[in-house]
């Protein structure tokens, strides 16, 4: 490696020192979900930046799903999926599918987190009444729950030991039933609790367009306003509404920044960061 590489590779660090002093010590909720799930190159290097954070002082919570793992469980238990609304109808045997395999997805994250020196924890939202919820309409969707209120005291116990929190979005209703909670729904929930400085969602997409069928048109900078003109408009269409919404939400509730970017480019959290433009789409206050 000549000197220039050597030089280039020095700017990189140099840029990155003052993220690194403004995020060392405050909390930030990352949504894990989409192709970063799947493949398994894309998980690792996902944990391992996780495991950076971390280790320079950052105090991340990953929130985490695990649609088609479920999928895959329920065809096996010969139980027939349904969903209304983009949400998974959730009688009660497909709630116990639903809980075995969310917690079991967390425990293989802390497995991976474990493979690069970092202690975390798998939570349920159940554990410590964490995500408490209501049903959402128990009559079309069963056991699919809102959450009404965050009790963070057991994520700051789990901060202040330097754990990460690996938390599965299953909430804690009425006579102490599981319910299925939305995963974006959960992580924004947990980041307005928080007052959180970042929530970042990982996804299969860029970020957010003005015009989705222009490439070049990729907006960095979101404005709540801008954001729901975007909607108005059509602009911003079928499963991204509600994300956009939730996200419109956490901003209004305390959120500082929330960031959609795309889980399918190597080291993104990294990226996101560290780098003075960051990459996909950050929706702020006005």
């Amino acid at each position: 490696m000549n000197m220039k590489s050597w030089q280039d590779k020095a700017k990189i660090l140099i840029e990155s020192l003052p993220y690194i002093q403004y995020f060392r010590g405050k909390i930030i909720v990352i949504k894990y979900g989409g192709s970063a799930m799947l493949d398994e190159n894309l998980k690792k290097s996902l944990i391992r930046d996780v495991a950076l954070l971390q280790s320079i002082g950052f105090k991340p919570i990953i929130v985490h799903g695990g649609g088609k793992e479920i999928d895959k469980w329920l065809h096996i238990a010969g139980i027939e999926r349904e969903f209304q609304d983009g949400l998974r109808v959730t009688n009660a045997a497909t709630m116990e599918i639903v809980e075995m395999v969310l917690n079991k997805v967390s425990k293989e994250l802390v497995g991976l987190l474990s493979e690069f020196g970092v202690h975390s924890c798998g939570l349920s939202g159940k554990d410590g009444r964490i995500l408490q919820v209501r049903a959402k309409n128990k009559d079309k969707l069963g056991y699919v729950g809102e959450v009404i209120n965050v009790d963070s005291t057991l994520i700051h116990s789990v901060l202040t030991s330097d754990f990460v929190p690996v938390i599965c979005p299953i909430g804690i209703g009425g006579e102490h039933k599981s319910y299925n909670v939305n995963a974006d729904d959960a992580a924004c929930a947990l980041a307005e609790a928080l007052k959180v400085e970042k929530l970042v969602f990982l996804s299969d997409i860029e970020g957010v367009y003005e015009d989705y069928h222009d490439k070049d048109s990729l907006i960095t900078e979101l404005s709540i306003a801008h954001a729901e003109r975007l909607i108005q408009e059509g602009k911003i269409n079928g499963g991204m509404i509600p994300k956009i919404r939730s996200c419109i939400q956490a901003v209004r509730n305390g959120v500082s920044r929330v960031h959609i970017i795309d889980g399918r480019i190597q080291h993104c959290l990294l990226l996101e960061f560290f780098t003075n433009r960051g990459i996909g789409t950050a929706i702020l206050d006005e």
